[in-house]
């Protein structure tokens, strides 16, 4: 056991050291002026988010980039709620409001997404959550950066909003390191990874892949799935846009239940990646998350193992430290690196825990059932 631990934390370290490296190797995107203004649909679904969509909408109003050239599309996912209402009296000659062309029960967020986008005008498609805060120059960096590298598809950088509770300081540490892992895979070509919350791709992209069909059947994925359909097709024209001022705040999750909810939610379409290439890193790091477990196992039954315990804790913290601090500072959120020791068990066994209990059964979410 002792040396399939050293084996595991030696390809860890390696692994980790390969996305340090392609994060420092990614330039931050320079958003100098373009005067050629393509037409932008933003597409936004919601669905029960009345205390949250008017703050997004308020957002967009401010934007820099000329409010001729893009327009607003909120898709109203069957609320229960206000939102529909929040939206209609929102002032904004731009905005649109519609609802999926389908029965509420068989209804999702990419039903809501194909929706929007058979409406819009848009060459440029740029998606976000009703729960997100985009700042003034948002549109514009990521119009700039698509004209100048002729982007297919676009992931861009997002945070989580967080206070001083156990319960958003675990999951910003958990959601920073999973962001800078998608801008260093995604740039560096090692595999796709991105998140709708702040997402861009051409039009003429999503139709050519014909948008969701193939993965429509998969309650979610509408980020990752659709963003590895349209990487095979487009070969070097997907990017991942680093530049502070493109980053997307969203609203961290207020319960436990909820927060497992969300990361069951997304794990739950890990088996039905067709690229494999992260599928092997997501099965690596699983196992190696199932090793610490195994060694405390291990050590109740025979003492000789307690000292590789703490030893594994050590070692995981040391190989993830720099690069967690890297994207830390990228983010403003250096602070939140102290924390990483402490939060490794934890961290370790929900990650077990979701990364299990996804695969089976099924998850509610806003009010909604999901296989």
């Amino acid at each position: 056991m002792i040396l399939v631990t050293i084996f595991f934390l030696m390809l860890y370290a390696f692994l980790l050291f390969f996305y340090w490296q392609a994060w420092k190797k990614l330039k931050e995107f320079d958003c100098s002026p373009i005067h050629d203004h393509r037409f932008i649909s933003v597409i936004i679904p919601a669905r029960n988010e009345e205390k949250n969509i008017s703050f997004l909408l308020d957002a967009l109003s401010r934007q820099t980039y000329p409010k001729d050239f893009f327009e607003i599309i909120v898709i109203d996912d069957f609320s229960t709620d206000n939102t529909a209402e929040a939206v209609k009296n929102f002032p904004l000659s731009n905005l649109v409001l519609i609802q999926p062309d389908v029965l509420p029960h068989l209804s999702s967020k990419k039903k809501s997404i194909e929706a929007a986008i058979k409406k819009a005008k848009g060459e440029l498609i740029v998606t976000t959550d009703a729960d997100c805060i985009p700042t003034e120059n948002w549109l514009k960096i990521l119009h700039n950066f698509y004209i100048k590298n002729d982007a297919a598809f676009i992931a861009a950088p997002v945070k989580l909003l967080q206070n001083k509770t156990l319960l958003q300081i675990f999951q910003s540490l958990d959601f920073l390191t999973l962001q800078g892992i998608t801008a260093a895979s995604v740039s560096a070509n090692f595999h796709t990874m991105c998140n709708g919350a702040n997402l861009a791709y051409k039009k003429q992209a999503f139709e050519n892949v014909n948008g969701f069909e193939g993965i429509d059947k998969i309650a979610s994925g509408d980020d990752m799935l659709l963003m590895h359909k349209i990487w095979k097709e487009y070969s070097g024209k997907t990017f991942y846009l680093k530049n502070k001022d493109a980053i997307v705040v969203s609203q961290p999750m207020l319960s436990w239940k909820n927060f497992f909810m969300q990361r069951k939610r997304w794990a739950s379409k890990t088996l039905v990646y067709e690229d494999s290439r992260i599928v092997i890193v997501l099965a690596f790091v699983y196992l190696l998350n199932c090793l610490f477990a195994a060694l405390i196992i291990a050590s109740l039954i025979n003492h000789f193992y307690w000292w590789l315990v703490p030893g594994f804790w050590i070692m995981k913290t040391i190989i993830e430290l720099p690069f967690l601090y890297s994207v830390s500072k990228f983010y403003n959120e250096r602070r939140l690196v102290k924390f990483l020791f402490i939060f490794q068990p934890l961290h370790i066994f929900y990650t077990i825990l979701v990364g299990f209990i996804s695969q089976f059964g099924k998850y509610e979410w806003k009010g909604r059932k999901t296989k």
